[in-house]
């Protein structure tokens, strides 16, 4: 797939925070438009990585309060007078932050955004960083909402993954959580192991429903090049394996009143990720800290995935970062993609005469397949095609 984009390296230094903030406003850069409703803090701290892990992490947790100071620093350098609907923080590993440190996070945030009162304020947490002590102590943040990574309820599995965490320990973490008052907990879980069996992903995922989570994040082993699982030659599962997985992941969630709102989400009634639901209908956000995204509708942008790097370009008052334009045909591709990604699928409404001319040429296929199917004016997946929508939605770009 060929994407049409124009890459530019920004590297911009000023003495005043309004100085850098008029210049990047006039190269449209980190100003959002009045449509965004989102910040994502990206926290890459982590006491260890796990195996399979893409994401850009370090273990140098002796950086943690520099990294901190940075971040606010950042913020005061983007700002913006839209009001913020969701906050997340992700990872890495937030929970590996201090208390003090979070705080002084939130503290900022909410002095230099204008955050709406009832905004979805969400952190990702380890559940062996999860103390009793922890629990009631992120409840006296500002955070509303808490997903946490637990993969799998096996403690063979966990140790394969190199999970720092016990099955014992993830459900005692969730305990906590609820006795300190969260009553939106995510759990992520993940599937496609080496020798799982159908029983065990039963067993997974009928654990979660028993908890009581109220949204489900879920995904097959992945095995990403440049990983630890990847050097370790491990055969991923097999797609008859991994479409049967899929499926009772499907029906279980289902039987127990979850709703399916996005390839790899579920949410019991009102608890779906606001937050992600953004990246998946077209809004624009900030992303703040190393490696974080951003977008305003028009462009794509990134920080440097080097802690030390975005440290020092943010402490000397010089943002660095790398940009991508956002052309008709990549944001028809991008609309297109994220939209079939949900329960709703794209609103035809949403596209010129000529992207639906086009659209519906490369969908006919699929439709009469059954892997599309049409109500009004939104076109979404099946069941069936949910499993294949890598291969249904290429078939739907644009090059």
């Amino acid at each position: 797939m060929v994407f049409r984009y124009r890459t530019l390296k920004v590297d911009i230094f000023a003495e005043k925070t309004n100085e850098i903030f008029q210049i990047l406003k006039y190269f449209s850069i980190f100003v959002p438009n009045s449509a965004m409703t989102g910040i994502y803090i990206h926290i890459p701290f982590c006491a260890s990585r796990c195996i399979y892990c893409g994401f850009y992490s370090t273990v140098k947790r002796e950086l943690r309060q520099q990294y901190a100071d940075a971040l606010c620093r950042e913020m005061a350098m983007r700002t913006t007078g839209d009001t913020i609907s969701t906050v997340y923080l992700g990872g890495g590993t937030p929970s590996q932050l201090t208390i003090s440190q979070l705080q002084q996070l939130f503290d900022a945030l909410y002095n230099i955004y204008k955050v709406a009162d009832n905004a979805e304020v969400t952190i990702e947490v380890n559940p062996d960083d999860v103390t009793a002590e922890l629990a009631t102590e992120l409840a006296q943040l500002p955070v509303n909402r808490v997903s946490m990574g637990v993969q799998t309820f096996d403690n063979e599995r966990l140790r394969f993954l190199r999970r720092r965490h016990t099955s014992e320990q993830a459900i005692q973490a969730f305990s906590r959580l609820r006795k300190a008052g969260f009553n939106n907990i995510s759990i992520d879980l993940m599937y496609g192991f080496p020798d799982e069996t159908a029983a065990d992903w039963q067993h997974d995922i009928d654990a979660a429903i028993a908890l009581g989570a109220e949204h489900v994040s879920a995904y097959c082993l992945s095995i990403e090049e440049g990983t630890p699982l990847h050097r370790m030659n491990i055969e991923a599962a097999d797609e008859e394996t991994e479409r049967a997985m899929y499926y009772t992941l499907i029906d279980r969630l289902d039987a127990a009143g979850y709703e399916h709102y996005e390839i790899s989400n579920f949410a019991r009634p009102g608890y779906r990720s606001r937050h992600n639901s953004s990246y998946w209908t077209d809004i624009p956000y900030i992303g703040l800290g190393a490696a974080a995204h951003s977008y305003d509708g028009r462009y794509r942008r990134w920080n440097p995935s080097d802690l030390q790097l975005y440290v020092n370009s943010i402490h000397d008052g010089r943002l660095t970062c790398e940009q991508e334009f956002i052309d008709d045909v990549t944001h028809y591709n991008d609309r297109v993609m994220l939209a079939l990604r949900t329960i709703e699928g794209i609103d035809l409404d949403t596209l010129t005469e000529a992207e639906r001319k086009y659209l519906f040429t490369n969908a006919k296929k699929h439709i009469d397949q059954g892997l599309l199917t049409r109500n009004g004016q939104r076109l979404r997946l099946s069941r069936e095609g949910l499993f294949v929508s890598d291969m249904v939605m290429s078939d739907l770009m644009r090059a």
